[in-house]
C-alpha cells in the first residue's frame, strides 16, 4: 500500500507520505492541531493538507496522536499494556474502513492508578525499529516527559512526568520568577549539571527547588543561570526516580531536549542516543507492516 503518515498533535499536524521501504517520500506540516479543528472539520483539515496524496486508491492513512482523544477527530480506546504491534493493529479505530484509521494510543496502570499516552506508542516502536531493538527504556522528553519499558517488541508499562509544565509553572509563576531574566538566553551547562546533582542529593524536588532562591541570594547563583540551574532541578529529580540501575536509555524528541537529556543523564553516568521526528514515521511505517491481513 501507499501509506500516508500523519502525527496530529493539539497545536499542530505533520503529514508523510511514506514508500513501502520506509522511506519518507514527502513532509508536509500545518498549524492545525486538534484544538483549531472545530467539530465536524477534521476530514476537511486532512484533504487541505494531503488530500492529492489520498486520492490514490492504494492509499493507506495511519493517524497518530491527539486526533484519538475525546477532543480530536473520533475518540480512539486506548489499547491497555502489555501491548506490541499485534494489539495496536487490532485497536485501530477505523474512520474510513480500509483507508483511513487512527492509532489507539496506550494505557498501563502505574502505582494503583492510570496512566496514558496518545502518540509516544509509535515513536517508540519507531525509534525500536530503526535501532533494531526488541528491549529497552525509551523516554520522550517534553511537556509530560514519558518513560518506556519494553521488552521483547511489547511496552510492558510506562510512566508520565510533568517535568515540563513545572518547570514553565516555577519559571514564570513562582517566587523564583522574580530573580530570572524574562527571556530564556542559551542553557548555562554548568548551572544545569549542578542542578541535577542537587536534585539527585536532596530527594525531594519541593525542598530542592528552593534553592534556586537562595543561592541568587546569597550571590552564588547569577541571573542568567538560574533557569538552568531550574531546569536541572526538575529533570534531574525527574531521572532520580526513573534512571535508578538503567544504564542506557534511546531518547526521542526534538533536539534541544533530547541534549538537554543527555546531559543530565551522562551527569548520572547513563549512556544514551537520541532521534527525532524520524521515530514517528518510522513507526507507522513498521504498524502497517505488521497489520494482520483482514
Amino acid at each position: 500500500m501507499n501509506l500516508i503518515g500523519v502525527d496530529w498533535g493539539t497545536s499542530s499536524l505533520r503529514a508523510a507520505r511514506i514508500a513501502a521501504n520506509g522511506a519518507v517520500l514527502e513532509e508536509r506540516g500545518s498549524p492545525r492541531g486538534i484544538l483549531t479543528v472545530p467539530a465536524g472539520g477534521f476530514a476537511a483539515v486532512l484533504q487541505d493538507t494531503c488530500g492529492d496524496w489520498l486520492r490514490d486508491p492504494s492509499a493507506l492513512c495511519l493517524v497518530s496522536g491527539m486526533a484519538g482523544s475525546r477532543q480530536g477527530w473520533q475518540e480512539a480506546p486506548y489499547c491497555h499494556c502489555p501491548a506490541g504491534f499485534g494489539e495496536l493493529g487490532r485497536g485501530l479505530h477505523w474512520v474510513v474502513p480500509g483507508r483511513i484509521a487512527i492509532v489507539p494510543g496506550l494505557a498501563c496502570e502505574c502505582d494503583g492508578v492510570p496512566d496514558v499516552m496518545r502518540g509516544e506508542e509509535v515513536q517508540v516502536f519507531g525509534a525500536l525499529s530503526l535501532l533494531q531493538q526488541a528491549d529497552g527504556v525509551v523516554v520522550l522528553p517534553g511537556t509530560h516527559s514519558k518513560w518506556v519499558r519494553v521488552q521483547a517488541g511489547v511496552v510492558q508499562s510506562f510512566s508520565t512526568w510533568m517535568t515540563g509544565e513545572v518547570y514553565a509553572l516555577l519559571r514564570r509563576h513562582s517566587i523564583l520568577a522574580r530573580t530570572m531574566p524574562d527571556e530564556e538566553g542559551p542553557l548555562d551547562q554548568a548551572a544545569f549539571t549542578r542542578g541535577v546533582r542537587h536534585a539527585t542529593a536532596s530527594g525531594s524536588l519541593l525542598h530542592a527547588a528552593f534553592s534556586t532562591r537562595t543561592l541568587a541570594l546569597f550571590g552564588q547563583l547569577e541571573p542568567h543561570a538560574q533557569p538552568g540551574y531550574l531546569s536541572g532541578l526538575v529533570i534531574g529529580e525527574e531521572l532520580r526516580v526513573q534512571a535508578t540501575g538503567v544504564a542506557e536509555v534511546t531518547l526521542v524528541g526534538s533536539p534541544a531536549l533530547t541534549a538537554r537529556y543527555a546531559l543530565a543523564l551522562a551527569t548520572l553516568g547513563v549512556r544514551s542516543r537520541a532521534l527525532g521526528s524520524e521515530a514517528t514515521w518510522r513507526g507507522l511505517w513498521a504498524l502497517e507492516r505488521n497489520l494482520e491481513a483482514p
